[in-house]
């Protein structure tokens, strides 16, 4: 027997050589087993997984690639090793005396000895599941203290992906530190065979003792949900929970691959909820405040995913997210995090009338404002700043430079932002003495250009601003003298369903037509032809103003006559 017992560690040793071992262990294990006197509820269990193992031997044999498969090989022996331990087992537990520490010490060995039986009938079964087994593989260069990386140009990746699945954890994290390197250098090969219980695996070693294999399986999770591939497997299979575990407590890696990986799925609305459901809100507000930059960049980005969805923004609300939101604004460490965040109170301000309330109360109209006074000014803040100006007072904002603000907007702001500061206008515009300041400050003639943005919503909104302000007649007196305000007004009475501005292009002109001169210009632009067909389709106040114009035009035939 002692034959039997002793394991062969010669390397050149075959897939067949240890199927052979295994078969002939077997019966001896078995026997052994059913013989002992002591523990036998423990010896009850582990007979039943001895019991198993002949059909897991015969599935591996069954197959015909099976003796050319490196993972075969050594599942085989280490299924061999397990009965070998079994049988010195059941010979060492007859013998066992009744002191209380060697009965302790044979509880640990058999439970140790039923977790390595459950280990290998999982990875016999796992290898004959992925369909490794039909790949013939190249030699897999064994590990070292410290582990060598296989090498990526030799690696088959189908079985490096069954690898994150099948053997010990050492044996898994060498898997995940290939898998990571192939990625790197060719994602497609990884993606094209990527399934299901490959990315459940992954998302298994986020939870792993160590904490560099946590790190490197949140890594190769980070690029797979950055590939744009994978989202939804990662999410179905559970990948949230040790996510947001992992940006709660994790290593500073583990932290920033883990909030990475969040901002990249939070950018689907079931996902942002479920994150939520999760408690993911608190961890990623707590990186706001205190991450590194990248962290904190992307934990910002996913609070403004998250602020997206209106069902969750009151739970975000309650979390604290508009004051941790606004000391980004005043004192992000990098630009991104400062846009998220004004993304993010452009979010929370588009309906809520409390949200409204509670950002003006923390300050966030002051932030906002000075956040605007860089270089190239962007929409989301005017847009925050839009949603909040009718919940202050018109001496509240002046006071605090919202004119000033909008003109630089305008003036040196991306289109977006320009037609957020135009909708702006329009909103705060409502008595006589704004519109007049709005004039004053020089924002017209920025209107008037603004008239041939190639963007539909930014020329009507830039229509509508110059018609709310045309009630004001020294606004009335100056747009009229503006050369371009006619020509780029007629240009806007298009009658394309498309041109949303037409309705707002016909106020201001109609507001104009007083004016010979005006009227001169809109005929000599084409104004008469594009009102004929506006008038066809019905459009308010196209009939009058096509009326006016042919008035003018028979009055100048008669007159030169």
């Amino acid at each position: 027997m002692a034959d039997i017992l002793e394991p062969n560690t010669e390397p050149e040793l075959s897939a067949d050589h240890w199927l052979a071992r295994a078969r002939q262990l077997v019966p001896t294990a078995i026997e052994r087993a059913n013989a002992t006197t002591g523990f036998p509820g423990r010896w009850k269990s582990i007979l039943s997984k001895l019991e198993r193992v002949p059909s897991c031997l015969s599935d591996l044999a069954s197959h015909p690639c099976f003796s050319k498969n490196t993972l075969c090989k050594e599942i085989l022996q280490s299924v061999a090793s397990t009965l070998s331990e079994a049988i010195d087992l059941a010979e060492r537990c007859t013998s066992c005396d009744s002191v209380q520490l060697g009965k302790l010490q044979m509880q640990s060995d058999l439970d140790s000895l039923a977790g390595k039986l459950d280990l290998n009938l999982r990875d016999c079964a796992l290898l004959v599941k992925t369909g490794v087994l039909s790949d013939a593989s190249v030699p897999v260069v064994p590990a070292p203290e410290p582990p060598t990386p296989i090498p990526n140009q030799k690696l088959n990746v189908r079985e490096l992906l069954a690898r994150l699945q099948i053997g010990h954890a050492e044996a898994k994290h060498r898997a995940v530190d290939s898998l990571l390197d192939v990625i790197r250098e060719d994602e497609k090969s990884v993606l094209s065979v990527l399934g299901r219980s490959n990315i459940s695996a992954l998302i298994q070693l986020l939870t792993a003792t160590a904490p560099k294999v946590r790190e490197k399986a949140a890594t190769v999770i980070c690029l797979l949900a950055e590939s744009g591939s994978c989202e939804t497997l990662l999410v179905s299979e559970g990948v949230l929970p040790p996510l947001i575990r992992l940006a709660e407590s994790g290593s500073l890696v583990g932290r920033e691959k883990a909030v990475i990986t969040l901002q990249r799925l939070s950018m689907s609305a079931d996902t942002a909820r479920a994150i939520v459901g999760h408690g993911g809100v608190r961890p990623l507000i707590e990186i706001c405040q205190i991450g590194d930059s990248i962290s904190q960049s992307a934990a910002a980005g996913t609070l403004k995913n998250l602020s997206a969805v209106p069902e969750v923004r009151q739970t975000l609300a309650e979390e604290g997210i508009v004051r941790v939101m606004i000391n980004l604004l005043d004192c992000g460490i990098v630009l991104g995090s400062k846009e998220y965040a004004a993304e993010c109170l452009q979010n929370l301000t588009a309906t809520n009338d409390n949200l409204r309330r509670s950002v003006v109360s923390e300050g966030g109209l002051r932030s906002l404002l000075t956040y605007l006074d860089g270089p190239l000014p962007q929409e989301s803040a005017v847009g925050a700043l839009r949603n909040l100006v009718n919940s202050v007072s018109v001496d509240s904002l002046l006071s605090l430079g919202l004119l000033p603000r909008l003109m630089h907007v305008l003036k040196d702001g991306s289109l977006g932002a320009q037609q957020a500061a135009a909708s702006a206008i329009c909103r705060v515009s409502s008595s006589a003495e704004m519109k007049k300041l709005v004039g004053e400050f020089g924002c017209i003639p920025l209107l008037i250009r603004l008239l041939e943005a190639k963007s539909t919503g930014a020329r009507e909104v830039a229509a509508q601003a110059i018609a709310t302000l045309m009630s004001c007649p020294q606004n009335a007196r100056e747009i009229k003298k503006d050369e371009k305000s006619v020509p780029n007004l007629v240009q806007l009475l298009d009658p394309s369903p498309l041109n949303t501005a037409k309705k707002y292009a016909i106020a201001c002109l109609l507001m104009l037509s007083s004016s010979k001169k005006s009227k001169k210009l809109m005929i000599s632009h084409g104004a008469i032809g594009y009102l004929k067909k506006l008038s066809e389709m019905e459009v308010a106040g196209s009939k009058k103003l096509l009326e006016r114009l042919e008035r003018g035009k028979l009055r100048s035939l008669f007159s030169k006559k």
